[in-house]
């Protein structure tokens, strides 16, 4: 299924992103100083001092995976990155599927949210939450 917006990058078959090997150094995600900024101003409105920001990749949207962010506890098996003063949390799974992904925070007349530019995606959707 497509959502029309699609685009495609270079090709990474699906084997090829199960086999990546995360090294211990590498920034798996990255926060702009904006992106930071928000998720402050989100952890204070929710009352959530003290929680993680997870993010995940699953199976869904019209691209074939989508993207998550949510507060959460940290899980034994989770690469722990500290960003701009934010600790975020990221599963070995998604890991391999964002490694160097930057996160951003747009506030636009026209467009505003978390936007992630994954170098890692072979397409993306239009609306910015799927890839494949």
């Amino acid at each position: 299924m497509s959502c029309g917006g699609c685009h495609t990058n270079a090709e990474v078959t699906e084997v090829e992103r199960k086999n990546i090997e995360i090294p211990k150094d590498a920034k798996v995600v990255i926060l702009t100083e904006h992106a930071a900024e928000k998720v402050k101003e989100f952890i204070k409105a929710d009352g959530k001092e003290g929680q993680k920001l997870r993010i995940t990749v699953a199976p869904g949207g019209c691209a074939g995976y989508m993207y998550g962010m949510d507060f959460d506890q940290q899980k034994q098996d989770d690469i722990v990155i500290e960003e701009r003063g934010i600790t975020l949390l990221v599963d070995p799974t998604s890991a391999s599927h964002l490694l160097g992904t930057v996160i951003d925070f747009v506030d636009s007349l026209n467009d505003s949210g978390f936007k992630i530019n994954n170098p890692n995606a072979v397409e993306s959707c239009g609306c910015g939450k799927s890839f494949n």
